[in-house]
């Protein structure tokens, strides 16, 4: 299987030129998905004992497989949150994957770990991180707020035994309760108590309302709070100045998921909402969300990354040559130990373009955000829930039911006009744009608005 022969140049020939072509196209299909039988029906057996040949497959690939799933970089993509990656971020992709690197020690991929550590370095530098701060690329917000939990714990259990503390060990996190999913599930996989925090009525959570669940129940049983530098459902910021002073007050860990809306800090426009996440003790951004990486990249960054490889670091005979070195290994500073270089390409892309780039292209979607917000006041037959905190916009067709939002996502996504699903909120079906693709227009959001009349 291995070498390079005739048919390995042909195929790495035709892998370029499909890539190429891909990269080019403008915009991209919208595409969508098939069921298994449709797919059963065109491509049938894929792995044999003879296989297929690298052409066909790659034939396969693109005239059936790739046309089954939905390109999350069209620009009428409004869905979820988004990825849509520079055309520099996508090559360099490419050359991460030809050039087998593993990004999880200094010893065997320092090049890599420094150039990612350099993008690590700029998202720091936008939270107003110290210069201590360090961290690393994990696969998404997921992992990185798990991870950033796990060190959490380990911290309290630290001072908890430090102190002689006769009571039991924190268990708990607290977060806004409709904080991202992916909090809960992280106390679910620590068997640690999830306690929700009310928002205030701007949708926020707040000091005053998280000193209140730590007072009624107990300060000393929390060891993380959670905030959010915007929701997925609306964007929404959290006050994070007045709960990272709550955080400094009783001594518990304040960690910032920014998974979709950190990327925000290199807004001006925008930037103040952010006041408070230089107290972060942890903090986490989705590059492949908002700051045009492809998947799957999420920054996870610690104000004193010591703390995370104490909590992190794994210990077997065969990684002594690792861990007895003083070395930047990104593998001490979140679950798991093998590691792709993730994070390079969005580095390149950064090298490439520019920082100032990034702030333009963030920039522009909040314009065309705003736009979205004007159109909709002006049109009668929508209003929208709340006004936007950075590029997510919920908004309701006044007067549908939950099967009208469904039956018009589907004729959306059917036609290829654009893929916008419905969402709720207390309880009512509505619907949202999430823009964070700068060639999202405001034609696009306009054409959209017109077949909701």
């Amino acid at each position: 299987m291995h070498g390079f022969d005739e048919d390995t140049d042909a195929l790495g020939e035709a892998v370029l030129r499909y890539a190429a072509e891909r990269l080019r196209l403008d915009p991209v299909p919208l595409d969508a998905p098939r069921s298994k039988e449709e797919l059963d029906a065109v491509a049938g057996a894929t792995i044999t004992p003879e296989g297929m040949g690298g052409l066909a497959a790659l034939k396969l690939f693109e005239e059936q497989l790739a046309q089954a799933c939905l390109s999350t970089d069209h620009p009428r993509y409004l869905s979820f949150i988004p990825c849509a990656p520079t055309e520099a971020a996508v090559m360099f992709d490419l050359v991460v994957g030809a050039s087998s690197i593993y990004g999880g020690s200094w010893l065997e991929g320092a090049g890599a770990v420094y150039a990612e550590n350099a993008a690590l370095r700029w998202v720091a530098d936008l939270a107003g991180l110290p210069p201590s701060a360090g961290g690393v690329f994990v696969p998404g917000g997921t992992v990185g707020n798990l991870s950033a939990l796990v060190t959490a714990r380990a911290v309290a259990r630290v001072r908890h035994a430090e102190t002689g503390s006769r009571g039991p060990r924190p268990t708990k996190v607290a977060a806004q309760a409709s904080a991202h999913s992916s909090i809960a599930s992280a106390c679910e996989v620590m068997d640690a108590e999830f306690v929700g925090v009310e928002a205030d009525a701007d949708g926020k959570l707040s000091g005053p309302a998280l000193r209140k669940v730590l007072e009624a129940e107990g300060p000393d049983t929390f060891f993380a709070v959670v905030a959010t530098s915007g929701t997925t459902n609306f964007g929404i910021v959290d006050d994070l100045a007045s709960v990272a002073e709550v955080c400094r007050e009783y001594g518990i860990w304040f960690h910032v998921d920014g998974a979709y809306g950190g990327a925000g800090l290199a807004a001006p426009s925008v930037r103040h909402l952010y006041a408070g996440v230089e107290h972060a003790d942890s903090f986490i951004v989705d590059p492949h969300k908002w700051l045009f990486a492809p998947f799957d990249c999420c920054a996870l960054l610690y104000r004193e990354p010591a703390l995370a490889r104490a909590a992190h670091t794994q210990k077997a005979s065969y990684l002594d040559v690792l861990t007895a070195a003083p070395d930047w290994n990104p593998t001490d500073y979140s679950v798991g130990l093998t590691r792709r270089a993730r994070g390079l390409p969005f580095w390149f892309s950064l090298a490439t373009h520019g920082t100032r780039a990034y702030t333009s292209a963030i920039e522009r979607t909040l314009e065309v955000t705003r736009f979205a917000e004007a159109e909709i006041a002006r049109r009668p037959y929508v209003e929208v829930l709340r006004e936007p905190d950075l590029s997510v916009i919920v908004f309701r067709r006044i007067g549908w039911s939950a099967q009208d939002y469904q039956d018009w996502s589907d004729r959306l996504l059917a036609e290829q006009v654009a893929f916008v699903v419905p969402t709720s909120h207390e309880g009512e079906t509505v619907t949202r744009f999430a823009i964070v693709n700068p060639s999202t227009t405001e034609d696009d959001i306009s054409a959209i608005l017109d077949t909701m009349a």
